[in-house]
């Protein structure tokens, strides 16, 4: 069976929530290891399972009465119609994915695969700091949305905040994403996250953001983050989260998984208010 190679820190930096365990300890994303670790996990799933059954119970419950309701009705012309995708998400996708590199660095220690996006007329690309920590930032290559290859300068970094800025040649022609404005962001709200999945360039995936202000630790820093549940999968670190008007509202940089499986609905991304200040201070410093 062929071997799945994908673009991105799997999950970029560990999430643990505060909240999970007493004293904010938390469990890593990936698959913890060890008896007791395991007990908890079996636990988790017990609970889950239980949950389910629940659910299941409820939803078949909501089926019957469905059923007997819409006995009672005459179903419209439309009722087995698929939803039209909105027009302005289609539009976002449309605007937001010729500003999206891949992005691979090569370096002593190792190979780090990811996105990230242009900023400003002036090719400067943001991303994620952990994809250029894990390379050593020795060589960082972008891949165009049409494919061109080509090398990218390390402007400067915040491993506190998980942020990077790249440059970029300006043959690359990147075409900068706007930015959401401080505080529009509302919880509900559609989005896509754009990147590049499991080496997919150019992947759009969409939901909602499920929760501002999210406190969340990533590696070993505290972070708010803008929690959503559009699908970010390997690949998809330091690529936008955009809004309905092709803003972005945030850099997608972690997801929460059960036993180190793949996206689960829960995501998290680093708000653009931070994305913003701490880029202007490394272009300032940088150039």
């Amino acid at each position: 069976m062929a071997t799945q190679s994908g673009l991105g820190e799997p999950r970029g930096p560990w999430f643990i929530s505060p909240d999970l365990e007493p004293g904010g300890a938390g469990r890593p994303d990936a698959g913890a290891y060890g008896p007791l670790a395991a007990a908890r996990g079996a636990r988790w799933r017990m609970a889950l399972l239980a949950t389910l059954a629940v659910v299941a119970i409820s939803a078949t419950s909501g089926a019957i009465a469905g059923d007997w309701a819409s006995s009672q009705e005459k179903p419209g012309p439309a009722a087995s119609a698929a939803a039209p995708v909105p027009a302005d998400m289609v539009a976002a996708a449309a605007a937001a994915v010729p500003g999206v590199v891949s992005i691979t660095v090569n370096g002593s220690g190792g190979t780090a695969t990811g996105s990230g996006f242009a900023l400003d007329d002036v090719q400067h690309v943001v991303t994620n700091d952990h994809i250029i920590a894990r390379g050593n930032g020795s060589s960082v290559m972008v891949q165009t949305p049409d494919g061109r290859q080509m090398a990218a300068q390390v402007v400067g970094r915040d491993p506190s905040s998980d942020i990077a800025v790249l440059r970029v040649p300006p043959s690359a022609g990147l075409a900068p994403l706007p930015l959401a404005k401080p505080g529009a962001t509302r919880v509900g709200e559609p989005v896509l996250a754009v990147g590049s999945p499991l080496g997919l360039p150019g992947t759009v995936t969409a939901g909602i953001v499920s929760a501002l202000d999210r406190q969340v630790k990533l590696g070993n820093s505290r972070h708010s983050a803008v929690q959503t549940d559009a699908s970010i999968n390997p690949g998809n670190s330091g690529g936008p989260l955009v809004n309905a008007r092709g803003e972005v509202v945030g850099v997608n940089t972690a997801i929460a998984t059960i036993d180190g499986s793949g996206s689960i609905g829960i995501g998290f991304a680093i708000p653009i208010e931070q994305v913003q200040q701490v880029a202007d201070t490394i272009i300032g410093k940088g150039g």
